[in-house]
């Protein structure tokens, strides 16, 4: 992966803020709306240490009443991303090449999803934090993995997590495009939740569940950015990517392997038990993934009509 050193990237949608959160509520692990059966955890038998995250959940304000969440402790918006100008800037410094993924996907995004469905894009942006923040779902912690919030339209991201988690405890090998894969996933859960496909979601856990479908769409869309993201361009049309190579394309698929239902139980020590899957199994998350590096039409990422997963 490689930007263009001229690119101007300085209108990612990025920000980074420490304090908040920490309070009563907070968010639920499982996705929309219900904890994971027998605990907090998913793959049954994997210790807290792994918290199943939850990778890539999408979340809503556990406490009732969806409102603005926790205030716990004053928020302060730092400078972290202040001197993300160029290319260049994102090729040297990994906090510049979020920026850079973010606007590719909003630049992405914002042809394609009125070209393909009508619908006009809404401004999503990243919020980087450490710890603990507070979110329109609740207060947030490290603990949480990487998630959109559908109530304040935000992904948030612990970048400790890529290192400490998916490196670590769950065994990916890393790369330069794992962040991005796991980006590209979270504003797919925003393209989900402006299309309405996120009140389609009635069943939790299952093979077959409406929470399975709705993360492999949005690794779907994910692979749809992926093969679009060299002809994403600045306010300029200056290309934002100079090049993703099959290496790129490798990373991306042992993440997805990686956060796979099945890989967390085998590595929690537990039994594959695919009635508590709430992501799918690694095989699946990959096949999807690589439906939308081939799609020409976002109807092909239509988990919900697929009759087999």
């Amino acid at each position: 992966m490689r930007f263009n050193p001229k690119a101007d990237i300085s209108g990612g949608r990025v920000s980074d803020r420490r304090g908040g959160g920490g309070g009563g509520g907070g968010l639920r692990r499982g996705g929309l709306g219900g904890g994971i059966p027998g605990g907090a955890v998913a793959g049954g038998g994997i210790g807290t240490t792994i918290l199943v995250i939850v990778i890539f959940l999408v979340v809503q304000f556990a406490g009732g009443g969806g409102g603005s969440g926790d205030t716990g402790g004053a928020v302060e918006t730092t400078d972290r991303y202040a001197e993300c100008k160029s290319g260049q800037d994102a090729n040297e410094n990994v906090d510049c090449a979020r920026q850079a993924v973010e606007l590719s996907l909003e630049r992405y995004w914002s042809a394609e999803l009125p070209a393909q469905t009508g619908t006009e894009l809404r401004p999503s942006q990243i919020v980087t934090f450490s710890g603990s923040t507070t979110t329109g779902c609740g207060g947030a912690t490290s603990d949480v993995g990487p998630f959109y919030c559908p109530t304040d339209e935000t992904i948030y991201l612990d970048t400790t997590f890529f290192d400490d988690v998916l490196e670590g405890q769950l065994g990916g090998r890393g790369g330069d495009f794992v962040e991005p894969y796991v980006i590209g996933h979270e504003f797919g859960h925003h393209i989900q939740n402006i299309l309405g496909t996120m009140g389609q979601v009635r069943t939790q856990t299952g093979p077959e569940s409406d929470s399975v479908r709705l993360e492999l769409q949005a690794d779907c869309y994910a692979g749809m950015w992926t093969k679009g993201a060299t002809s994403t361009t600045d306010d300029q049309g200056v290309r934002i990517f100079d090049a993703l190579d099959q290496g790129d394309i490798d990373e991306a698929l042992d993440s997805a392997k990686a956060v796979g239902d099945d890989r967390i139980q085998q590595r929690g020590g537990g039994d594959v038990n695919p009635e508590q899957w709430t992501h799918g199994s690694a095989a699946e998350r990959q096949r999807w993934f690589t439906t939308g590096l081939n799609a020409t039409d976002i109807r092909e990422c239509d988990t919900f009509a697929a009759t087999s997963l």
